[in-house]
């Protein structure tokens, strides 16, 4: 079989939604209108706030497909077995869950006090599919493909069932598959993205990796298929308006904010027509990154190849720049409110100044600054990462 090493069209494409990642994360921090409303909110939201919000739904699905691609390279390219891939991912998974329970609550937070829920995000939904996934590469690569393809369409049969059902053990259906939030250990904790169906998405990405054995016309050819098929598939289901979104649309009153309403399909947890929205034009992408050279200095592979280095450290110097710049809007008063979560991550808005944030030309604007301001310590650990090749590059 032959054997599969880092693959640049795949770091690329995690790379473009690393860059698309850090506006959502700005505008938590930085954005007016993010204290208090959501910009998916047909009801006040803008155009253009609306599709800044939108094009980062991509992150998410990109995330999980290329996690489990990233496993699939990792058993093939060192010629491992399966006993070393599995160990290999529910260690690395249980270290994402221990840094999204310790160092992301100080990054979200800048307060480790215990009066703060703790967020089960990004982090803590990768970690625990990882562990799953440690379980499920033991099955058959067909049988995998099935039961992942299955979970993606077939989940909305449980949308119905609620954590309240399970009185006592409501916990557990909150981390399956119900956004909420419930008491543990004399702490609050807020699961936002719930295992089912993310576990398939990450698992689907796994049965991707055999395509990247391929002659590289035909990947590319499969790719941009898949892709296109998924995103004709989201237009149908989505404009029978019937199964797929437990979140119809509906006619507005203009062309745009019917298409807005159309675009504006449900995340948490994430629906057979999110998924299809997202991960077909993911795939698209992926396929025309596979007929494009890329250096080793650009940004998109650089970022590709420290994802987690790149998350970690775009989250806090996203904190840390709304921190100085409320100092320098705010003066001596800033330290009064801004050493605890902003209310867009769950903090009090009535310890923040009226009207707490900023325009969304200055969201772009900080954007722009973190990221070109990150590449060069990320083009830095990609370059350790590189030449010391050591076993803990895997888990940074």
């Amino acid at each position: 079989m032959p054997k599969v090493n880092r693959v640049a069209s795949v770091d690329a494409l995690r790379g473009v939604v690393m860059i698309v990642m850090a506006l959502d994360h700005v505008r938590d921090f930085f954005h007016r209108a993010a204290m208090s409303s959501s910009p998916t909110d047909l009801r006040v939201t803008t155009p253009l706030l609306f599709m800044t919000r939108w094009v980062t739904h991509i992150c998410a699905p990109v995330f999980m497909l290329t996690a489990g691609l990233g496993a699939y390279f990792y058993w093939q390219a060192g010629r491992r077995t399966k006993a070393q891939l599995s160990w290999f991912l529910l260690t690395r998974g249980a270290w994402l869950i221990v840094l999204e329970l310790t160092l992301m609550q100080l990054v979200y937070n800048f307060d480790i006090a215990s009066k703060y829920p703790i967020f089960l995000l990004v982090l803590w939904v990768l970690g625990a599919c990882m562990v799953a996934l440690s379980a499920l590469v033991w099955l058959p690569l067909p049988f995998l493909l099935g039961f992942s393809g299955a979970t993606i369409v077939l989940h909305h049969l449980f949308d119905s069932v609620t954590a309240r059902s399970f009185g006592t053990w409501a916990p557990i259906w909150y981390l399956l598959h119900q956004v909420g939030a419930f008491p543990f250990a004399g702490r609050v904790f807020i699961a936002a993205y719930p295992l089912v169906p993310w576990v398939a998405v990450m698992a689907l990405g796994f049965c991707l990796g055999p395509v990247f054995l391929k002659p590289a016309a035909t990947r590319q050819r499969t790719l941009i298929g898949v892709g296109t098929g998924m995103t004709i598939a989201f237009l149908i289901i989505r404009a029978l308006n019937g199964y797929g979104d437990p979140a119809p649309w509906s006619p507005q009153p203009s062309p745009t904010l019917s298409a807005m309403s159309f675009l504006n399909t449900t995340k948490y947890p994430p629906s057979l027509a999110f998924l299809l929205m997202t991960l077909g034009p993911a795939l698209l992408i992926l396929g025309i990154f596979e007929g494009l050279a890329f250096q080793r200095k650009n940004p998109l592979i650089v970022f590709g190849r420290v994802p987690l280095f790149y998350f970690v450290l775009h989250f806090f110097v996203a904190h840390a720049a709304a921190v100085l710049l409320a100092a320098a809007v705010y003066g001596r008063t800033t330290w009064t409110f801004m050493l605890q979560p902003v209310p867009s991550m769950g903090g009090p808005a009535a310890a923040f100044p009226p009207h707490f944030g900023y325009d969304l030309w200055v969201t772009y604007l900080v954007w722009i600054v973190i990221v070109a301001g990150v590449y060069p310590l990320c083009a830095w650990f990609a370059r350790i990462k590189e030449q010391r090749r050591a076993w803990w590059g895997s888990y940074l």
